[in-house]
């Protein structure tokens, strides 16, 4: 399965960034993002 991710910036919380990752990349992302504090929003990509 693939993932959306976009990080969202501090101040509005607004998209910065968008990447389409499989699971295990999203779960690195995730790792190094708690440890930064980053915000992220993931959600299933669509399939085309």
């Amino acid at each position: 399965m693939r993932f959306e991710i976009l990080r969202l910036d501090d101040a509005q919380g607004a998209a910065t960034d968008r990447l389409i990752a499989d699971a295990e990349t999203v779960n690195e992302l995730v790792q190094a993002a708690a440890r930064t504090g980053e915000r992220l929003l993931i959600r299933p990509c669509k399939t085309i």
